[in-house]
């Protein structure tokens, strides 16, 4: 029976874009792309309503799917292996954070899971384009303290924001 309403949530999910329109998604690019200003790595942020059928059928965690959407926007195709995905899975009220191997042994857990609180927070204020500018500042601050600019000109992925 589970696996039965989680389908239903999942397909019946309102549109990610009625949660980020296009112009909420464009001040989310401006966010990713100022934070990027102060360091060497790289931010994505994608926002999914729900899982595919089949997926919400059969119990695809949302940790999984995030690290599926990483490998598929190519987040870890970054020179420093340095890219951090912020993933939303709305039907799931899930955040999840996918970073590169650079990041691992540099930001801990608790690192990461004070930015999904932070984003969790505004989200349930109710304001989903703050909560994403505030996860991806928090991650910009992340990668500044250990990927700070170098002055070199490089954005190896897009800034745009994604919905899946």
């Amino acid at each position: 029976m589970a696996a039965f309403a989680r389908t239903l949530r999942h397909l019946f999910a309102p549109s990610a874009a009625g949660s980020f329109p296009d112009p909420a998604l464009a001040r989310i690019g401006e966010a990713i792309a100022a934070g990027e200003r102060l360091h060497d790595g790289e931010v994505v942020f994608a926002v999914e309503a729900g899982l595919p059928a089949g997926e919400a059928w059969r119990g695809a965690a949302p940790r999984a799917r995030a690290e599926d959407v990483f490998a598929r926007l190519r987040v870890w195709d970054t020179r420093a292996d340095n890219g951090v995905l912020l993933y939303l899975l709305l039907a799931d009220h899930a955040i999840e954070i996918v970073a590169d191997r650079g990041l691992h042994g540099r930001v801990t857990g608790a690192e990461w899971e004070a930015v999904c609180a932070a984003v969790r927070e505004r989200l349930l204020a109710g304001d989903d384009e703050a909560a994403a500018v505030e996860g991806v500042a928090r991650i910009s601050a992340l990668l500044a303290a250990h990927f700070p600019a170098t002055g070199e000109a490089r954005d190896e992925l897009p800034d745009r924001p994604v919905r899946l």
